[in-house]
């Protein structure tokens, strides 16, 4: 029961057929161009053989003759085979430079592949470290920071000056210097020297007109 379980990839599926047939397939190593026509006869062999189906048989043969191996095994005074190893004639030469042009053709596209891989690579690496510049700096800012708070909390300094004559009136708006500070106030008496004024809280009190600020 071991030997039918049924093969799973094209690797597998070559393996078993260079097993059963190494004079015409092989896994390792030049190729040798094999017979046209040649899937009929593995076909026709492997028929009552539970391990393999028609289609996997169909795409591991395609994939054997386009790897580079078999591709360097095609060419000129090179004999085909059949499955059992027998020449069957010497390759035509649109054959051989038709497998030269496909093996020169992969190879391009894996040395394509391989620079657009190392460029992305790069251009990665280049990001990244522009992103790490881009960051760092973000680290050392709590001295800006403190600056900043420290200008935000000065509060600016308060400019008053002395009220004219012509400028203590009934109804005027002032600021009433009480040594520790300025308190807004209105006029509302007036007797000679002496101002009544009522504060911002509702509370009058009498001042010297000298103590009004503008």
């Amino acid at each position: 029961m071991e030997n039918s379980e049924k093969l799973t990839n094209s690797k597998e599926v070559i393996a078993y057929i260079a097993e059963r047939f190494p004079k015409c397939f092989t896994v390792e190593g030049e190729a040798k161009p094999l017979k046209i026509g040649i899937f009929q006869d593995l076909a026709e062999r492997l028929t009552d053989d539970p391990k393999v189906s028609k289609t996997q048989l169909r795409t591991a043969l395609r994939q054997y003759t386009s790897s580079w191996r078999y591709l360097h095994g095609v060419k000129a005074g090179a004999n085909r085979v059949d499955l059992d190893g027998n020449d069957c004639g010497v390759l035509e030469q649109e054959h051989v430079d038709h497998a030269k042009q496909a093996l020169e053709e992969s190879k391009a596209k894996v040395r394509a592949r391989r620079k657009e891989q190392a460029e992305a690579k790069a251009a990665a690496s280049k990001d990244g470290e522009a992103k790490a510049k881009k960051i760092r700096p973000k680290t050392a800012k709590p001295k800006n920071t403190q600056q900043k708070t420290t200008k935000l909390n000065k509060k600016p300094a308060e400019t008053t000056r002395a009220l004219t004559a012509d400028e203590v009136v009934v109804g005027k708006n002032v600021s009433v210097n009480l040594g520790n500070g300025n308190m807004p106030a209105t006029i509302v008496e007036i007797n000679k020297d002496d101002v009544r004024v009522r504060l911002s809280n509702g509370l009058t009190m009498v001042v010297k007109a000298e103590h009004l600020r503008s």
